[in-house]
């Protein structure tokens, strides 16, 4: 019954007027700033005459986003979330849209998806552990999709295979990233002076993905001695930040850490983290893959890895043949860090990037957004009218 009445206010308002300059985001249904659309956001705020765009954010909780002030807000599934999605031009998120986006057809729906490369096997390669209610939502949204960005050849030929869509993808990498591509010591100052971390300390993130059981067993890193092992190896202090995904947000708490360890879990956007790291631990995250745009060292504690990949996803590559330094206990990754050859480390990952054929040069937002203004204001680039109707 909700559903219907949902689907009555949508088809009420989409008989009003598309306003030609407003663009609709969202990242991770409604659930943070963040990601591909924040950038964008903020490329638009920086670059564009205040009214060229009418920029439009939908948050569940509005409230607390209620220090940003550049672009209007509304709450997710409420009238007017229905009413500012009904009538932007420009539609773009980092996931995948519901049925309650009931596509017209003057709009332009960008995909950004969240990552520039990725390990785990994702949507068709994947279909076999994913649900099925999902597969069936994917579909249709890869129907509705305008346009879907890539950040290399590698992840190009991925989407072609398994995304469910046969539209124009736009080979130009991921707006998060050009962040990481510009020296911004302010940047990384307001990070650590945000989590109250002294601006001397050296920073290591620990970034891993989450299990299908939610199972925290896998997260036993002992941070004491890896503390130890850092100073040992690149002197200074060291804090340790551990971020888990946004599926273990309601977790994190139950991991135990110490006094150099802080849980970061809540932290909105994952690429200033990452801006502000010295050393990254992760496992089959995509986020490797974004910093390695950096060149600071990346280290991937992978304890489970035959039984990730036996039970919860098959990998793209093997993780030995990435350029990612890889442990499969404590005591391994004390030995790897302790034997870290940066320049080394280096030559991989040159290799590897070109191997791969990343579109990443700190200009994909400039890229897009060129094509955004022509979308709004010139060239449509549409799709052909009959994929609508299997919408």
């Amino acid at each position: 019954m909700k559903k219907l009445i949902y689907l009555v206010i949508i088809y009420g308002f989409n008989c009003l007027p598309i306003k030609k300059n407003k663009i609709f985001l969202f990242s991770y249904y409604g659930s943070q700033f963040g990601c591909n659309p924040k950038y964008i956001t903020d490329y638009i705020y920086k670059h564009y005459p205040k009214n060229r765009f009418d920029v439009v954010w939908a948050f569940n909780d509005p409230k607390s986003k209620s220090h940003l002030k550049h672009f209007r807000k509304v709450k997710t599934m409420s009238l007017r979330y229905f009413y500012e999605l009904c009538t932007s031009k420009v539609v773009i998120t980092n996931y995948r849209t519901t049925a309650l986006f009931v596509k017209r057809k003057e709009q332009y729906y960008i995909q950004t998806w969240h990552s520039s490369l990725r390990l785990k096997h994702i949507e068709k390669d994947a279909e076999d552990v994913l649900p099925t209610s999902y597969v069936k939502m994917a579909k249709k949204d890869s129907l509705k999709c305008d346009l879907l960005l890539s950040g290399s050849k590698y992840s190009t030929s991925i989407f072609k295979r398994s995304y469910w869509y046969d539209g124009e993808i736009f080979e130009h990498g991921t707006p998060r990233n050009d962040l990481l591509f510009k020296s911004n010591p302010n940047m990384r100052a307001m990070v650590l002076e945000e989590l109250n971390i002294p601006s001397e300390s050296k920073v290591l993130l620990y970034a891993p993905t989450f299990r299908k059981d939610n199972n925290l067993e896998v997260y036993d890193i002992n941070w004491p001695g890896v503390v130890e092992k850092l100073k040992s190896k690149f002197g200074n202090e060291w804090t340790i930040l551990v971020k888990l995904h946004p599926h273990l947000i309601s977790e994190s708490k139950k991991l135990i850490y110490g006094d150099n360890v802080r849980d970061v879990t809540s932290y909105d956007d994952i690429q200033e983290l990452l801006l502000a790291t010295d050393v990254l631990i992760s496992d089959y995250s995509s986020l490797m893959f974004d910093f390695s745009i950096t060149n600071r060292p990346c280290f991937l504690y992978v304890p489970d890895i035959e039984e990730y990949t036996a039970q919860d996803r098959k990998l793209y590559f093997d993780i030995v043949d990435l350029p990612f330094i890889s442990a499969t206990s404590n005591k391994d990754l004390l030995e790897k860090i302790g034997n870290f050859q940066h320049e080394q480390y280096r030559r991989s990952l040159g290799k590897f990037l070109k191997q791969v054929g990343s579109y990443e040069n700190g200009e994909a937002s400039k890229h897009l957004l060129k094509r955004i203004d022509d979308i709004c204001y010139g060239k449509t680039g549409k799709r052909s009218e009959e994929m609508y109707e299997a919408v």
